[in-house]
């Protein structure tokens, strides 16, 4: 093996067709579908010590063994498909585990779901009750597959395909067809079947039926109240004048491979086909803080009650894979000013590398102040303005849109950003039905936007100044008035109380607290607060899953039920819903697991230990008519920040901002006359 491969960097395209042409003789004679061929992250302990060792820079250093972990669908000369689970070392070239995955499923095939959509447009009887529709001459219906969200109606051993009807009545392939849901749904089998075919709810009181009912044509309206491309849109508004991010100079990070240094930051960037971006040994001024940062799964729960929505629940990581549904950004669009641009790598059906272009963009934003005092004697302003690195990528999951970004800041901290935007996933809906419906939204005529959820899981894996930590939960509460131990006579004295987490669990947000959450080292004290070194997290307060604790939603989402979890670290454990959620029927996330080790004595203390922190955020999301046709973008942030950590401002040497270098200028009305000024002086 090359030793200019980091043990972290993402598997390279010939070690993609190497491990799949160790596997193939594995399974001679059958057929194969290679679902995923990605690194298997080392053991942790071999990649500490490689580390420590890295950074003394030392020459001699063992470097861990690269080893690739492989899903793979089989299918015999006779029988149904198997999936697979493999891990290979590839630097003695052979398979070094093997299992079988009975009744487990891989994520989401867009090649199979193409084919999910052309067997159900093929069907007779599909066919039948879209002719039953009448739709309007020039009119065409319009399939989407979801993947099966288990309700205890069927037999989840094999795949199952929801198809969801649409309507496209412009002959445009930008034209918006969520905005003509039909009420037709089918169900098709692994083996392309159709299974059942039906008619939707459309009222609140209605249920699955087999009337037959003309499509509404009433429903059809104008183009400019659901439309969003521009080709389908009135002129757009001609107010808003170019805006040019220029570094003159060029940008202030270095990038070697998969390294990245920036101010006082490094750290390496990772990329795979489920978490997509992730962030591996960040360190600031040398010293470290996380072994490993990513965005671990995201549950998307519908709220409509009524059979067959509640099928609608998406694990938009494990069903169908963030690297995997990532765009390619453009210069100009998704990233303005100096851009950096990541690949990435997976693998077709075959085993044969896939080039992901573009997938992550890196580049720096103007941030605000940083930090700024003005001496109110002398009337001289200090100001230093925040320059973030932002490292950037964006999913489409069939209606949706995510923007996920990593932002680091002068001062030490870390604020991950998540925004959420796209077309809200419709439903038919009668036009004569006049009452409001309580889990939904009308947002045009005909089309309801159910009311659903967005749950995301951050995983966090501290290492700050070393891999024993602490989870520390510290709450701030007044002090007694009578307790005459203290001296609070005039009422207004609070203190803080701190509870170091000894056991792995779930804990939940307490504003009323101003309960915080911190990830400690113990074993080194602050030399000027007399305290433990630490991070805390800024959390994003969010409501957490609402699907009862008996639903399969609940059972398949264990996450969704606390914002906080901690746990001992395991290797290969990244995911808080398990490794398999297609389908799933739960009993394989955090709470199980913690239950699990419970009960069998295995489980280990999370206190002074190497622990994961698992943090649950998101948005409950009930549509208004402003998130249509396509809903602006609504932004969810989570912050890591230092406390305690060092002797002082860590952003105290950032530069102070001068006109020199920034090179604003003054408006006025005219725009003949441009007056440049420096911090409040006309110069």
């Amino acid at each position: 093996m090359t030793t200019d491969i980091h043990p972290f960097d993402p598997l390279r395209p010939e070690e993609i067709s190497r491990v799949a042409d160790i596997v193939r003789p594995a399974f001679t004679g059958q057929g194969l579908n290679f679902r995923v061929i990605t690194l298997r992250e080392p053991p942790k302990a071999e990649m500490v010590d490689f580390l420590e060792r890295e950074h003394r820079n030392e020459s001699e250093r063992k470097r861990p063994s690269r080893s690739a972990r492989v899903e793979v669908l089989v299918k015999p000369q006779a029988g149904k498909h198997q999936l697979h689970e493999l891990f290979v070392n590839l630097d003695e070239s052979k398979i070094t585990w093997q299992k079988h995955l009975i009744g487990k499923h891989s994520y989401i095939d867009a090649a199979y779901m193409k084919e999910v959509e052309a067997a159900c447009l093929a069907d007779k009887q599909v066919q039948e009750e879209i002719r039953k529709l009448d739709l309007p001459p020039g009119s065409t219906a319009i399939v989407e597959p979801w993947a099966y969200a288990t309700d205890g109606a069927n037999d989840m051993s094999e795949r199952t395909t929801m198809c969801w009807f649409y309507c496209r009545h412009f002959d445009h392939p930008d034209v918006n067809y969520y905005a003509y849901p039909l009420d037709i749904c089918a169900e098709i089998s692994e083996q392309l079947q159709v299974l059942r075919v039906y008619r939707l709810p459309g009222a609140q009181n209605e249920k699955i039926n087999n009337e037959d009912r003309p499509y509404d044509r009433r429903k059809i309206h104008e183009a400019s109240s659901s439309e969003y491309h521009p080709d389908l849109r009135p002129e757009p508004r001609s107010t808003t004048k170019p805006y040019q991010v220029i570094q003159p100079d060029g940008p202030s990070f270095q990038i070697q491979g998969n390294l990245l240094n920036w101010e006082k930051w490094s750290f390496r960037v990772g990329f795979n086909y489920r978490e997509g971006l992730t962030l591996h040994d960040v360190r600031y001024d040398g010293r470290s803080l996380f072994y490993r940062l990513s965005l671990a799964e995201m549950f998307v729960p519908y709220g409509d009650p009524r059979a067959p929505y509640p099928r609608k629940a998406a694990f938009d990581l494990g069903n169908d894979g963030a690297g995997i549904n990532a765009n390619n950004l453009q210069l100009g669009c998704d990233c303005l000013g100096t851009i950096k641009y990541f690949d990435a790598w997976h693998n077709t059906q075959s085993g044969e590398p896939m080039k992901l272009p573009n997938v992550v963009c890196c580049h720096e934003q103007d941030d605000g102040i940083l930090w700024k005092h003005t001496n109110f004697r002398t009337g001289n302003a200090v100001v230093t303005r925040s320059r973030i690195l932002v490292l950037q990528t964006i999913i489409t999951v069939s209606n949706y849109e995510y923007i996920f970004a990593f932002q680091f800041a002068q001062d030490a901290s870390i604020f991950y950003e998540v925004r959420a935007t796209g077309i809200l996933s419709t439903v038919p809906h009668h036009l004569d039905q006049k009452d409001n419906v309580p889990y939904g939204t009308v947002v045009a005529p005909g089309v309801l936007a159910p009311y659903h959820q967005h749950l995301f899981s951050l995983r966090i894996d501290p290492a700050v100044d070393g891999h024993k930590n602490t989870l520390s939960i510290e709450e701030s509460h007044p002090m007694p008035i009578d307790d005459p131990a203290i001296d609070n006579l005039f009422g207004v004295g609070y203190h803080t109380v701190n509870q170091y987490v000894e056991k792995e669990g779930g804990f939940d947000l307490d504003i009323s607290k101003g309960r915080v959450f911190k990830f400690i080292n113990e074993n080194k004290i602050n030399p000027i607060t007399g305290t433990p070194v630490g991070f805390k997290l800024l959390p994003q307060p969010s409501q957490m899953l609402l699907s009862h604790a008996d639903s399969y939603h609940a059972k398949r989402s264990e996450f969704g039920k606390h914002a906080v979890w901690v746990t001992h670290y395991e290797d290969d454990d990244h995911f808080p819903s398990g490794r398999y959620t297609m389908q799933s029927s739960g009993g394989d996330g955090i709470a199980s697991n913690i239950q699990k080790r419970n009960a069998s004595g295995t489980s280990k203390s999370v206190r002074n230990a190497d622990i994961v922190v698992w943090h649950t955020f998101g948005s409950t999301h009930n549509p208004r008519i402003e998130d249509w046709p396509v809903m602006p973008s609504e932004k969810m942030t989570v912050g890591l920040k230092p406390v305690n950590f060092f002797t002082g401002n860590p952003g105290l040497d950032v530069p102070v901002s001068t006109q020199e270098k920034n090179k604003s200028v003054l408006y006025t009305e005219n725009l003949e006359r441009k007056v440049e000024v420096c911090c409040g002086t006309q110069l």
